[in-house]
């Protein structure tokens, strides 16, 4: 592994460093996600180039993007993934068995949708925000561009990048309620006109409500932006160590004959696990490079090289049951699992700015290929006792037995793409595009007698987008897009026979939209989606381990965005979505994880230039756990959550601030893995930030 470290950091990359030179020259930072040290831009952004993979106006692109601003994350004290999510209406956050991110869009669960910069992010960690300059999350299947999966949508993560302007060091910590704490830095360093040098890093010490919750998270991140003349070069290195208690939260209980269960009330801080035992770890290594030029004036090309090692074990007892009675017994279950993946990802796109007659085209090609080795272990745990009575909490002992599960698997992908985003005039745009995916997986199950797997999919995936623009700040869109996933799912590792014999699972979206840009600062955006998902699988809501086929599933909704200044002291950024997810055919049957109505929305009023409030709002109607096939299958009841904040700028150089979270101290559930592993929202809690400037 420690070849692997000095090997990646010889040529490691931030897509998009390498053009911190526009930075110097004036270009705006936030279209190639660059960053200019200091500046702050509000909760609005106006450009993305994640969503065609050129650099578009949000009000061209035939697609609901939510973009959450770095000026955001900090006045809302955000640390990880979930946070940011929280306040992102139409995305729903999920457990993740306590060991990774995990969402639910558009009535599409993923653990794998994850992007950085437009690369391919897929393992199953939790995603630090320390290195991040903002997070774009992109609605509909996205298959043109990021390929395999994105279903419902994918969450593309912009990293901080090099600035050539002047050298800049910010320091910041923080401490919670709970007894948390982290501490964090940000130096950017011009070695010349030609070079500069960015290191983020962080150590976070993690702590919550629960019971035995522990853990540590730290990173580091250097990155060096180099001006070639005609070329740039990005390089950046990664390293991630995170461990931490492994929590699921707790079970369900029956509430009356032919109703849904509820969640287990009374326990919000009691631990369903063992400690010592119930714990998760990651080592990741993540090396990226990017080399950019213009070959004509009117044409440049990009390629992007990156390399991931990863290391990650996963140990837990959990509730594998309902609550027999408020001081009954629950049954328990356990496994522990160890997974090592290593990516290597190229992406190459040239993009040329034409015209034919009247018509204005800006065409990408490119091509993209990964090669991913992973190997996963799992064994099943044995229990001293399979409950565990809650009039007395005796916790049981366990023990770990021979590999239930011992695959090895080697995914080759390798894709071609078109892209015309075509101009008629100053009103009409159309994006044509089109795809073609090889996704191949060869393996081994080598537990017991080795059983071999393969399977070969070939699919082409079209976009098609018409926007309509009667005044310049105004937009009309309808679109059309495809994605699809392979049977060997998001992580690779449980492609059965019966499965290697099924057609990949198929997602169309069709979205119509408007979005306007009301002032200068302030941007609304409505948003009408069907989303069809064929073939469909989901786990067994009796036994999750297991996998079913239910055939086709509809998500219907409106979305509704607001981002961006209401006056010059008052900023606000949030939105309102109504979903209903069903099982086609049969409308009693409802997704999992997909409420009817979510609102959020943050504010932040500038008292004055030295002091500010915040005030947020969360609401969330009530939803099932996991996929409604039967009556007893649990639901979570609807919440509302009020947050606040205070902003001081004591100095130039020094802030403060203190964010509360469950300002009112709601109980509530904030999400879950299935119907019964459900995680209590927190109580009332505060953190204290303070942030230096040199």
């Amino acid at each position: 592994m420690k070849r692997i470290v000095v090997t990646a950091l010889a040529a490691a990359c931030l897509p998009n460093a390498a053009l911190a030179a526009e930075a110097e020259a004036g270009a705006d930072a936030g279209d190639a996600g660059i960053v200019v040290i200091g500046q702050r831009d509000g909760y609005r952004a106006e450009q993305s180039a994640s969503a065609t993979r050129t650099d578009t106006p949000l009000l061209d692109l035939p697609q609901s993007i939510a973009v959450v601003t770095r000026e955001r994350m900090d006045d809302q004290a955000q640390r990880s993934m979930g946070e940011v999510l929280r306040y992102v209406p139409g995305t729903t956050v999920g457990q993740g068995e306590g060991n990774r991110d995990q969402i639910v869009l558009r009535g599409q669960a993923t653990t794998a949708d994850f992007f950085l910069d437009g690369l391919r992010d897929d393992v199953q960690y939790y995603r630090s925000l320390y290195n991040i300059e903002r997070v774009e999350v992109l609605k509909g299947a996205s298959a043109l561009v990021f390929g395999r999966g994105g279903s419902g949508g994918v969450i593309n993560r912009v990293q901080k990048a090099p600035a050539f302007d002047r050298l800049a060091i910010t320091a910041a910590t923080s401490v919670n309620t709970f007894g948390g704490w982290d501490v964090a830095t940000d130096v950017n360093a011009p070695i010349s006109g030609k070079a500069a040098l960015r290191l983020n890093a962080t150590y976070e010490s993690l702590a919550n409500a629960r019971d035995y919750f522990g853990g540590k998270r730290y990173a580091a991140n250097p990155s060096l932006a180099l001006d070639l003349g005609a070329w740039k070069l990005g390089l950046s290195y990664e390293y991630v160590h995170d461990d931490r208690v492994v929590d699921r939260g707790v079970p369900s209980i029956a509430t009356s004959a032919g109703q849904p269960n509820q969640p287990l009330t009374g326990y919000q801080a009691l631990f369903f696990g063992v400690p010592g035992i119930n714990r998760t770890g990651l080592d990741a290594h993540i090396a990226r490079a990017r080399l950019d030029g213009a070959l004509a004036d009117n044409l440049t090309w990009s390629t992007t090289v990156a390399y991931g090692d990863y290391d990650k074990y996963y140990t837990n007892v959990f509730a594998n049951g309902a609550a027999t009675s408020q001081t009954g017994t629950v049954a328990l279950s356990s496994y522990k699992e160890a997974v090592q993946r290593q990516n290597v990802i190229a992406q190459s796109n040239l993009v040329w700015d034409l015209a034919t007659g009247p018509l204005a085209h800006k065409l990408l090609l490119g091509v993209e290929f990964a090669n991913q080795d992973t190997a996963s272990q799992r064994r099943d745990g044995t229990l001293s006792s399979s409950t565990l009575n809650l009039a007395a909490i005796v916790r049981p002992t366990v023990s770990f037995g021979a590999l239930a599960r011992d695959v090895v698997s080697t995914v080759k992908t390798w894709s071609a793409y078109a892209q015309d985003q075509v101009g008629i005039g100053d009103h009409v745009d159309l994006v044509l595009g089109l795809r073609y995916d090889r996704f191949a997986i060869r393996g081994t199950d080598r537990a017991g007698t080795p059983r071999p797997f393969a399977r070969t999919d070939e699919m082409v995936t079209p976009r098609l987008g018409l926007i309509l623009k009667p005044r310049a700040d105004m937009a009309f869109y309808a679109s059309y897009s495809r994605s699809f996933l392979p049977r060997s799912g998001d992580q690779f590792v449980q492609l059965t026979a019966a499965q290697a014999n099924l057609a990949p699972e198929r997602f169309t979206n069709r979205e119509i939209g408007f979005k306007w840009d009301v002032t200068r600062d302030l941007a609304l955006t409505v948003a009408l989606f069907r989303l069809d998902r064929t073939n469909a699988t989901t786990p067994d809501p009796a036994n999750p381990t297991v996998t079913i086929n239910i055939g086709e599933t509809r998500t219907r909704g409106l979305e509704l965005g607001l981002s961006g200044r209401l006056a010059r002291r008052w900023q606000v950024s949030g939105g309102y979505t109504w979903q209903d997810g069903t099982l086609r055919g049969n409308g009693a049957v409802k997704l999992a994880q997909v409420p009817h109505h979510q609102f959020a929305l943050w504010n932040r009023y500038d008292v004055s230039p030295a002091f500010g409030l915040g005030l947020g709002v969360v609401h969330q109607s009530s939803a099932f756990a996991a996929i409604r096939t039967v009556a007893t299958t649990t639901r979570l009841p609807a919440f509302t959550r009020v947050d606040g904040g205070v902003f001081w700028t004591v100095t130039p150089r020094l802030n403060l601030q203190l964010n509360i979270e469950n300002l009112l101290d709601a109980t509530y559930f904030s999400d879950a893995h299935n119907a019964n592993n459900i995680t209590p929202g927190a109580p009332r809690n505060a953190r204290l930030s303070a942030r230096v400037k040199f």
